[in-house]
């Protein structure tokens, strides 16, 4: 079970900009759709159907990375890496599933909002999509390449330390 780092938080009209301290890098992709006002800046950027639509959209994210880290917002920076972290696993859920869905079944209401199956099948994988795949390709290298900035990298480990 993976605990919420925001349990307590008003994430609906807490600005995270704003409040900094209170942000919480998390597991993977946690908070992606929940910490403001990032969500509502990247959301509209992230897009994976096809390779170009995930080139143009990859390309968009590291741009407002960059701006984040120029800007001394590492958080934003942290959210921008999220969204293209989850380009890539979205995009491999596609590309071995089709439809995306990996499970059988509907997530359980008590479970709702947790990662993992929650006791439920995996669905068989199809063929893959090519298409998917080279989504997922396309994101996995601007994942790649954010988490070589030195910045970036040693701002989360100071962060993590400082505030979970």
């Amino acid at each position: 079970m993976t605990r919420d780092p925001y349990a307590g938080l008003d994430l609906e009209s807490l600005d995270l900009r704003a409040q900094p301290e209170l942000y919480r890098v998390g597991r993977g992709e946690q908070g992606v759709l929940r910490v403001q006002p990032y969500k509502d800046e990247l959301l509209p950027l992230w897009r994976f159907r096809t390779p170009d639509v995930a080139r143009e959209s990859a390309a968009a994210l590291r741009a407002k990375f960059d701006d984040y880290l120029a800007a001394g917002d590492l958080v934003g920076a942290d959210m921008a890496r999220k969204f293209l972290q989850m380009g890539y696993t979205r995009a491999r859920r596609y590309a071995n599933h089709p439809g995306g869905r990996k499970y059988d079944g509907p997530v359980p209401p008590e479970e709702r909002g947790r990662s993992g199956a929650h006791g439920r099948a995996e669905l068989p994988r199809g063929p893959e999509d090519a298409q998917k795949a080279e989504a997922a390709r396309v994101f996995k290298e601007a994942w790649d390449a954010v988490e070589q900035v030195s910045a970036y990298t040693d701002w989360r480990s100071r962060h993590r330390t400082e505030h979970g």
